[in-house]
């Protein structure tokens, strides 16, 4: 089954075919851990869906939301949430960039909370950050295998991708995100701590992107912080659950506080791992989020990464 005419297409946005079909998770898998922010531990179970149906986190089988940027929650610090009435779920990025990455368009996605005893108040939700990357994701997906993902009906569905018609982009201060047209998918990031010598300028740049490559190169790459705001971000109630052991923390005067590094580019490798999370919110009905293009990003984050989804969301209505 070809769904392009299910799916919105404009002059700038055009969906054709990937040249396979939509997938889903072979079969259920768990993987428990703490939250970066809440410091909560929860265990989150991937389980196979129809095709067509997408990737969206399932509450209690009572409740559900879209991992799309509809449902993405403005004035989120240091990761990206997803909200939808009374539910809220956090720090999604390191999960969604490995389903994207390796091919699961399709996938129910359950949460439970250790140590909550009422489903009323059970509302509050957050990904484990297990190390701080998306290896230990990507080894669960691996370890549950792939299969063709099927409808209701029982066919097989087409996997349709965005392809970008002319130059799009969005900005804050010296900040930027902008993709050009390209024949496959091409990422390029560059960030900028010209006060924390140990990090530096650094750019990173692949193409095109494939599963393989990803698992090798990207996703192994941990969060980082800066020691020196590390007080700050307490204060606001954040990072509670943050250790040595999920993040990598550098100190403006000595350094790296917990090496040795996976990557000497570790931190920007890191931050290609958060785009690709945060560009699957683009994905609909199965299909592939990350837009076929060549997408270039410097001092970016959550909130602009957000911000360039709702730029390609706004330009399919047009």
């Amino acid at each position: 089954m070809t769904l392009s005419g299910a799916l919105m297409s404009s002059a700038i946005i055009s969906w054709k075919s990937s040249g396979r079909l939509q997938q889903t998770i072979r079969r259920c898998v768990e993987v428990s851990g703490k939250g970066l922010h809440s410091g909560n531990e929860s265990t989150v179970r991937l389980s196979p869906e129809y095709a067509q149906k997408g990737r969206y986190f399932d509450f209690h089988s009572k409740y559900s939301i879209p991992a799309s940027i509809d449902f993405a929650q403005q004035n989120s610090p240091l990761c990206t949430t997803l909200s939808a009435d009374r539910f809220k779920v956090r720090t999604v990025e390191h999960l969604l960039s490995a389903l994207e990455a390796t091919g699961i368009d399709n996938c129910k996605i359950q949460i439970f909370n250790n140590n909550v005893d009422s489903e009323e108040d059970d509302c509050d939700f957050e990904i484990p950050i297990l190390d701080g990357s998306a290896k230990q994701w990507v080894e669960a997906i691996e370890k549950a295998g792939l299969v063709v993902a099927v409808d209701e009906s029982g066919n097989s569905c087409e996997r349709m991708a965005p392809y970008l018609n002319e130059p799009v982009y969005v900005c804050k201060n010296d900040s930027f995100v902008a993709a050009i047209p390209s024949p496959n998918v091409r990422l390029t990031y560059g960030i900028d701590f010209s006060k924390v010598c140990a990090i530096g300028c650094q750019w990173f740049s692949l193409a095109p992107l494939d599963d393989s490559f990803y698992v090798k190169q990207i996703a192994s790459s941990r969060t980082f912080c800066i020691y020196e705001e590390v007080e700050q971000m307490r204060n606001i109630g954040l990072i509670k659950g943050g250790t040595l052991q999920n993040a990598i923390v550098c100190s403006a005067s000595k350094g790296w506080l917990n090496p040795p590094l996976r990557f000497p580019d570790e931190p920007c490798r890191h931050k290609i791992l958060d785009l690709i999370g945060d560009l699957s919110l683009f994905a609909r009905l199965g299909n592939q989020g990350l837009p076929v293009a060549h997408i270039i990003a410097y001092k970016g984050g959550h909130a602009l990464h957000a911000d360039f989804v709702c730029r390609l969301n706004d330009l399919l209505k047009k």
